[in-house]
């Protein structure tokens, strides 16, 4: 008999190319009437921008625009949402870009109806009040955080990337448009589709794996590493494009309802210590993680394999498990995911702060998920092997 699992999703998720026209229509129904729509510079740049403000322009929805998160999340960048939101006399946020601005924009919406400081609220269920309503918008296809009840913001001061999570921050809307990702540089499409591949592998070997989110996560798998290589190679591909963010979407649900394991674990350290972008450290700890981990539910490994069209048949699951280590190998290096060393992350600095760093990963939760469990001493021969390759 499985026991009592509770499965969370947005309550609105609208997908497919154009939807991001829909974002006007979505917002009246909210009954809201200013918008702060965070952003970065470079979406203004390009101009991804204007569908979503004539939108809002043709239902009167008026907007304020926040446009400085050019890093991951800080602190800093939420108080300085949070003043805009209060200044502007806003009521609900939109957030468009990759997982930084949205990201910003749920402990913005967290800070607009909670007191305190976001520190106050690092973990799980800290939250007491909903947060101000927010619409979702994602530009890349890689993080699935328009889709999940988290939100990582790092602590400039302590440098910790704290992990706050609640069902009360989950967006309102979701509106997931492969049009926006047509403009996304190679090495980015590399990076998050990565990130969204190790969020669906990590949630279906979560200890925390449930049947709904084993269907989200197999999806994922399938429609990720099927059809990243076309989307890398050929930006303008937009039937790869489209499959590769449902399947990052498809993923953000999956790790939202089933949690993520020892890869965000030891990558969060990593963005920290080394201001390394989470979906690239993600990727670059992927392969040696599996290789590591497969020992400790080869059953489910072997399925992996399977879903990324691997052929298994006369295996066992321990050499399908293992076949599927090196299939991820393979997709990691044909996309030109770069090493930690091509990252510029420095050796002997990386020697000296590893049993920091994973004191830090071991902290934060997600290794406690991990199929195999990992000791502290473990975790630092496995960064000292991901450096080496």
């Amino acid at each position: 008999m499985l026991p009592a699992r509770t499965f969370l999703i947005p309550p609105v998720l609208i997908t497919g190319s154009g939807s991001s026209e829909k974002v006007g229509e979505e917002s009246k129904k909210l009954g809201v009437k200013k918008a702060l729509i965070v952003t970065d510079q470079v979406m203004v740049k390009l101009g991804a921008l204007e569908g979503v403000k004539k939108g809002l322009e043709q239902t009167k929805i008026q907007f304020a625009i926040y446009d400085a998160v050019a890093t991951e999340p800080t602190v800093d960048y939420v108080k300085e949402g949070l003043k805009s939101f209060k200044d502007n006399g806003c009521d609900f946020l939109i957030a468009m870009g990759g997982g930084s601005p949205i990201d910003t924009a749920k402990a913005i919406a967290i800070m607009a109806t909670n007191a305190g400081s976001i520190e106050e609220y690092k973990g799980l269920g800290k939250v007491t009040k909903e947060g101000a309503p927010l619409i979702a918008i994602p530009t890349t296809a890689g993080t699935g955080s328009e889709v999940t009840q988290f939100t990582i913001i790092t602590d400039t001061k302590t440098d910790v990337k704290m992990l706050i999570g609640s069902p009360l921050i989950m967006p309102k809307v979701a509106i997931v448009d492969p049009l926006l990702t047509l403009s996304c540089p190679r090495g980015l499409t590399a990076a998050v589709g990565i990130d969204a591949l190790t969020h669906a592998i990590e949630a279906y070997v979560s200890l925390k794996a449930q049947p709904m989110s084993d269907i989200f996560s197999l999806s994922a798998i399938e429609l990720i590493s099927g059809n990243l290589r076309q989307a890398w190679a050929n930006g303008n591909n937009l039937e790869a494009r489209e499959k590769t963010m449902l399947g990052a979407l498809q993923a953000g649900i999956a790790f939202s309802n089933a949690s993520v394991a020892l890869v965000h674990g030891m990558s969060r350290p990593i963005g920290a210590y080394f201001h390394v972008a989470h979906g690239a450290s993600n990727a670059a700890l992927l392969g040696v993680v599996t290789e590591f981990s497969l020992i400790g539910n080869p059953a489910r490994y072997a399925h992996i394999a399977r879903a990324m069209g691997e052929n298994t048949t006369g295996l066992t699951d321990l050499e399908a498990a293992q076949l599927a280590a090196k299939t991820i190998k393979k997709l990691i290096m044909d996309v030109q995911i770069p090493s930690l060393s091509q990252l510029k992350v420095e050796k002997e600095k990386l020697d000296q702060l590893a049993p920091k760093m994973a004191e830090d990963a071991i902290a934060s939760g997600s290794p406690g998920n991990n199929p195999r469990q990992a000791t502290k001493e473990e975790i630092i021969e496995l960064y000292k092997i991901t450096y080496s390759q």
